[in-house]
């Protein structure tokens, strides 16, 4: 019951994402999953064996704290009609954990991502279908290469779970040696790219021709295969163990504030992040003696010491606070080339360990703010900034909070993020000190994201009235005279006492 609530959650974020009206359209609400209802949808679902896997490629890249698939495949039609609608299986444990799901055509760069969409039915099984719509149909026996790529969260359990402070950290990941597919592939092999040389365990299997034995160790790369025709569904599980003596960094939700000042010429951003270190727990007490000592060498460690923001050229006044107060250990590097937030935690983070904190800074609103030739304004800021970190970082929430001035309407926008991680959207209102009715904030939340999308754009256009540009002028105007006229009324009632005769 468990996995079909989950499914059901991914289904309709799937399904919302995947409607192109959801981006670049007027935003007044919430999205309403109001596409096809249980009651219509099909009790079960067999794909079509209309494909063949003609020659595929399945890299998956475990050199970040999060798992990175890339699938090369030429596909061909074996059907007698045209066809344009690819499927991918995952399963239902997957599904809950992906995010930024892309798919191109490898041979026209040029050409954008193809509409991907749940495949709908009544019935959970273990497996759950993503269509892919070919954006022109395949002629039968024509063939065509796709890219796509995918992330995959919370991928990894360390092994040993419990480590010293001083220990090397290892994980596990485990993953099918034959690319999942529901059609049948003629040729194909695997590659599993590692951060370090050192794997020291991972599944063996027959080879074939020339190989006795699979996979085949290239220096930081295991590949298995190639192997011949497997039909469709065929599986092979293959567990490997490797050094990943880095922080495992897990962002369980960040929110981002992004505020609007016409007036003052101001772009504010603040950032409120959840952060947890999903890797090797202690197995005995943090020594901080030792771990000060071990500094003076900076040996390599899987425990988080620091962190680095890269802002925006001309981005300035940062803070960094956390649950206690301001935290003193930041520096902030700002020049005509530059702008770099570096902060440390005040204790290192180790596998378990939790870390809320907040940063924010200012930008002048030229950066990233501009007219319309019909007297709007288009604003181009990143959908998510966050950490760079060489072990990457992972967003299980994200919430974008666009705060416009009061009285900005006929919102749109639209963003490079991958339409499959958008979730929800919708126009609020958000209400300040001088406000009276409140400014227009567009509100974004996506989920399974990670940092290969920092700097992808949001834009978003919006009209400015100019009786909302001078309202807020004559609210403090209007305050300030009532102020006046009230102090002067006052001042005019005769307070003495006068004694009777």
């Amino acid at each position: 019951m468990k996995t079909s609530v989950v499914f059901s959650a991914v289904l309709s974020l799937l399904s919302l994402a995947s409607r192109g009206s959801a981006h670049g359209h007027h935003h007044h609400h919430k999205h309403s999953d109001s596409g096809t209802s249980s009651a219509s949808a099909p009790a079960t679902f067999t794909p079509p064996q209309v494909f063949k896997n003609v020659n595929l490629v399945h890299i998956v890249s475990l050199e970040k704290n999060y798992v990175k698939e890339s699938i090369n495949v030429v596909i061909e039609n074996i059907d007698k009609e045209v066809q344009s609608d690819y499927i991918l299986p995952f399963t239902n444990e997957q599904l809950s954990r992906l995010g930024g799901l892309e798919v191109r055509d490898r041979k026209n760069a040029e050409s954008g991502p193809f509409v991907v969409e749940p495949v709908e039915f009544e019935s959970f099984g273990p497996n759950q279908y993503v269509r892919i719509r070919l954006p022109t149909p395949l002629a039968p026996g024509a063939q065509q290469t796709l890219g796509i790529t995918y992330y995959l969260l919370d991928a990894y359990k360390p092994l040993p779970a419990s480590i010293k402070q001083e220990e090397q950290q290892f994980l596990s990941y485990s993953f099918s040696a034959y690319c999942p597919s529901v059609y049948a592939t003629s040729k194909q092999k695997t590659e599993v790219k590692f951060a370090s040389t050192n794997i020291p365990d991972y599944t063996k299997l027959p080879g074939s021709g020339d190989v006795k034995e699979f996979p085949q160790k290239q220096g930081s790369k295991l590949v298995y295969g190639p192997f011949d025709e497997k039909p469709a569904g065929a599986l092979e599980l293959v567990q490997v163990r490797f050094e990943f003596n880095k922080p495992v960094i897990h962002i369980s939700r960040l929110e981002r504030d992004i505020e609007v000042s016409h007036w003052g010429g101001n772009v504010a951003f603040e950032e409120r992040y959840d952060l947890e270190h999903r890797g090797a727990n202690l197995s005995s007490l943090f020594n901080r003696v030792k771990w000060q000592q071990s500094q003076y060498y900076n040996p390599v460690t899987h425990a988080l010491k620091e962190m680095k923001f890269p802002l925006r050229v001309g981005s300035a006044d940062p803070y960094y606070t956390d649950v206690i107060g301001n935290v003193s250990t930041s520096r902030f590097r700002s020049n005509k080339r530059e702008a770099l937030l570096e902060i440390k935690p005040r204790y290192p983070l180790f596998g378990g360990w939790k870390y809320p904190f907040t940063i924010g800074w200012n930008s002048d609103a030229k950066n990233f703010l501009r007219n319309t030739a019909t007297g709007g304004f288009v604003l181009n800021v990143p959908f998510l900034e966050g950490p760079k970190q060489p072990e990457g970082v992972e967003y299980e929430q994200v919430v974008v909070r666009l705060i416009l001035p009061e009285g900005a309407e006929n919102v749109k926008w639209t963003t490079a993020i991958p339409k499959s991680s958008i979730s929800e959207a919708g126009v609020q209102i958000h209400k300040t000190y001088l406000d009276t009715i409140g400014r227009t904030a567009l509100v974004i939340k996506g989920r399974n994201l990670v940092d290969d999308f920092r700097d992808r754009d949001l834009t978003v256009t919006y009209d400015y009235p100019m009786s909302a540009v001078l309202r807020k002028p004559l609210v403090v105007f209007s305050s300030s005279m009532a102020v006046f006229v009230s102090l002067w009324l006052l001042s005019l009632i005769n307070l003495k006492f006068t004694a009777r005769k």
